[in-house]
């Protein structure tokens, strides 16, 4: 069964069927986002559908869950700085008051932003950005897309 990745986001993770995974880790998946205004967004989604808060999981999983919050955040640091010099730095958020998942954004911050947006929460940003087709994401962002896994690839704990 296909599902739609907007509507069931972890469920076609989980079946391989959601196009905008970069790489399974230890307590989920890293995905880019929907939306590539500030480019490199990325998001960390628990592999469980059932879990609303960081909170449900037992400790050993929550602690894994912020490590991979942590390796997603170093990821996208490193291809972003590398991909754009005028990358910043990467601002890490769960806040949960949409989506009734645990998920994490990791959000990239740039010199370029607009001056009266630098300095606040991403979600300031006019909301014609978040449903503008120039940043809906797409095979322009296949660089940026391979940049992120190969970070992830180069930080995962040796075995």
């Amino acid at each position: 069964m296909t599902g739609n990745r907007r509507t069931d986001r972890i469920g076609t993770a989980l079946r391989g069927e959601n196009p905008t995974v970069l790489r399974r880790l230890e307590s989920g998946f890293a995905v880019i986002g929907d939306v590539q205004f500030l480019p490199g967004y990325s998001v960390l989604l628990a592999d469980d559908p059932g879990v609303q808060r960081l909170s449900d999981l037992p400790r050993t999983k929550r602690l894994a869950f912020l490590s991979d919050m942590d390796q997603l955040g170093e990821a996208v640091e490193r291809a972003c700085g590398r991909l754009d010099p005028a990358f910043r730095r990467v601002n890490l958020e769960i806040l949960g008051n949409t989506d009734p998942f645990l998920h994490a954004h990791v959000w990239p911050r740039y010199e370029w932003e607009p001056a009266e947006l630098a300095g606040e929460p991403v979600w300031l940003y006019p909301r014609s950005r978040w449903g503008d087709e120039q940043f809906a994401l797409g095979p322009q962002h296949d660089v940026l897309r391979d940049a992120i896994g190969s970070e992830l690839d180069a930080l995962r704990p040796m075995a």
